[in-house]
Order: structure tokens, then sequence, then C-alpha cells
């Protein structure tokens, strides 16, 4: 039984681009809120910007390990103290993960026997039949987690050493409200990541089912999280193609093209571009040739 009606493929991706800035708008505030709260200013299109160093930095690098100090980076640019940057993003993580977890927690007892009776059969079936390339993925995501390992430093990370006292300063001074008003725009971020691929297959002449898509699409997601390679490559794909969101048919390929470029496409290019605009593209290559030679 399917939950809407087919959605003509240009509506779908109009969707799809609404979603993506409304995800891009509702973390831009939440940064800026919890910046303001430790007593400093933050534009809307500065919070706008770090965010989108931090998406193409995180897609970009194993286990994300750019993102944050992207972010950091841009929050010292803005002109917000070391100590203050790091402790926002430790209370936006901290904050966040919790709305996360309840929503995990929801779709699970809701939904995950329903995906599993979808999805688990042609999973299994898949990682049988296509064992050399999962043997293949998981190789370079050994690979990508020793790399991980040795560390990558960066100048952002090395300026938010300070006195853990003036740390703690900035934990004390934010207030519990400012936290609990984070709430609906990580709901909202998740919210808008999770609905782009049930709107992409709204596409299908027969749209599948909403819950085994849901669970498909978070787990797609948010196990990239965990997964070294960049942005999980291989093993996103190779579950998005057996299965993990359902029976796509012949257009899973091109699904999988839409949902990767509205999930981190867009980022990267929105976050490169504005890196090359405000920092420079001279800078940049300078800093890319800087990790060729360490790493």
């Amino acid at each position: 039984m399917t939950w809407a009606s087919p959605l003509p493929t240009l509506e779908a991706h109009l969707v799809c681009l609404t979603l993506v800035a409304l995800d891009l708008l509702a973390r831009a505030v939440r940064i800026q809120l919890l910046v303001r709260g430790l007593g400093h200013r933050l534009s809307l299109w500065d919070a706008f910007a770090l965010n989108n160093y931090g998406d193409a930095a995180s897609a970009l690098t194993p286990l994300r390990l750019g993102g944050e100090p992207a972010r950091l980076a841009g929050l010292l640019r803005s002109g917000v103290p070391a100590a203050a940057a790091f402790v926002a993003i430790s209370l936006e993580v901290l904050a966040g993960w919790p709305v996360v977890i309840v929503a995990a927690g929801w779709l699970i007892w809701r939904y995950a026997p329903e995906w599993w009776a979808e999805a688990g059969p042609r999973l299994g079936a898949a990682v049988v039949d296509a064992w050399p390339w999962v043997l293949a993925v998981g190789i370079a995501s050994l690979l990508a987690w020793g790399y991980a390992r040795r560390g990558v430093a960066s100048p952002a990370t090395r300026q938010v050493r300070r006195p853990i006292q003036r740390v703690l300063v900035y934990w004390r001074r934010m207030p519990a409200g400012i936290l609990l008003a984070t709430v609906p725009f990580t709901f909202l971020n998740l919210a808008t990541r999770v609905a782009i691929l049930p709107v992409l297959t709204l596409t299908l002449p027969d749209p599948l089912p909403l819950g085994p898509v849901a669970v498909g699409s978070f787990a797609l997601l948010y196990s990239q999280l965990i997964l070294p390679t960049p942005s999980g490559a291989g093993a996103v794909d190779l579950g998005f193609l057996s299965g993990a969101a359902g029976e796509l048919g012949g257009d899973e390929g091109l699904l999988l093209f839409a949902w990767r470029m509205y999930t981190n496409g867009i980022g990267v290019l929105l976050g490169v571009s504005l890196a090359g605009h405000i920092f420079g593209w001279p800078a940049l290559r300078a800093l890319a040739r800087r990790w060729r030679d360490r790493h």
C-alpha cells in the first residue's frame, strides 16, 4: 500500500531543493543561537558559510575528520574566540544527539519490522551475489580507518588548545534555554534530510511505503557518520543499490545520483565555492598542497 500518489519529476526535485534550503537555514540558525548564547556575535551569512565549509570538508575526508576543523576555522574567521567556538560546536553535538537517538528509536519501534521484511531478503541476497564488491568495500574501509587513526591535525584544531579554565567559563555561560531552543532546528535538520529519499521515490510509478523508505533513508544517511570512507562511499552506495530503501527498479541508479547530489553534492559545491570566494583560490590550493605533502 503506497502512502502518496506519484509526483512529477520536476515537482519532486523542487521539493528536494526546498528541503535542502530548509536544512541549511535550520543549521545556520542553530549555530548562530549557540554562539550568541556564549556572548558573541555571528551573522546568519557567516553561520551559513561556515556550515557549508564543514559540509564540504566532511564529505571529502575519511571519517568526516575535516568537518569540525573547517567549521572552527569559519568561526575564528568571524571573530569568535577559539574557546567559545570549540564550546559552541561541542554543545551543538551534545544537544543534537538526543534528538537523533529519539528519532532513531521511534523509527525502529514503528517501522523496523516492516523495513526488514521489505529490504532484508534483498540485502542478504546482494551480499552473497556481490561478495567481491563487499570484500573490496571492506578492505577500503579498513585502509581508511588506518589512515584516520594517524590523526588529521589542522591549524584550526591547534588554535582551540586553550587553558581548560577558559573553556569551562563558556560552558557555564550557556543558558539552558538556548540549548532547548536549538532542539526544533536539530529536528528540522534531521527531518528534511531524511525526507529527501521518500520524496524522490514518489517519482516512481508505484511509490513505496513511507515507513520502510524512511528507515532506509535514515540508515543510509547516519551510517555515514561511522563509515570511514568519505561520505560512506562504497558501503552506502552498495546498500542503496542493494535495496536498503526498498525495490527501486530500473531507476535506482538515477535515484542514487539525485539522492547523493541533494545530501552531499550541493554541500560540497557550496562549501568549495564559498571557501574559494572568501579565502581565495590560491589559499585553497596551498592548503590542498600541504594536505597532499603531509598525507
